[in-house]
């Protein structure tokens, strides 16, 4: 029973990372972080007073702005300040945008997709199989020959 509860909990996990738009929008922070951050650094060179003089101090700078955690020293030149309030703006609406609709992706999964449901279940159910008697494994045979004619006639194909 413990496998199975193991192996249900890696089904959702799998599920959860493919079926919700989290690992892209998580791909697509990360990619405007670095290209944000470049281009800060790259505004900011050869400006006097300038604290943003590293590729790696750009990175930080995003990280804090973007937290709002107001810890990083604000950008010198306008071209970086105009950058670096694009990424605070771009940045939170994907972050907090990339919350809202992973949850809600997640939430709304079983109602989207009711045939995802049923394979799912045939999949956990076929794990079982190996309990199962003779007489449970023909009335299975026979539910499902039951299924596969039902949805034949319902798309106008006959049954084979």
């Amino acid at each position: 029973m413990k496998r199975l509860r193991k192996g249900s909990r890696r089904v959702r996990f799998r599920h959860f990372m493919l079926d919700t738009p989290l690992i892209r929008l998580v791909v697509l922070l990360v990619v405007l972080w670095l290209c944000f951050a470049a281009g800060v650094y790259w505004a900011e060179q050869g400006v006097d007073g300038a604290t943003v003089n590293t590729y790696g101090k750009a990175l930080y700078w995003g990280v804090a702005a973007f937290s709002t955690a107001g810890i990083a020293d604000p950008p010198v030149s306008a071209a970086a300040r105009l950058i670096g309030g694009l990424w605070i703006v771009i940045g939170s609406v994907l972050f907090f945008g990339t919350v809202v609709a992973t949850i809600t992706a997640y939430f709304l999964r079983p109602l989207q997709r009711p045939a995802r449901q049923i394979i799912e279940t045939i999949e956990y159910n076929l794990e079982q199989l190996g309990d199962l008697s003779i007489e449970e494994l023909e009335l299975l045979k026979e539910t499902t020959d039951a299924l596969i004619e039902h949805m034949e006639r319902l798309k106008g194909r006959p049954a084979g």
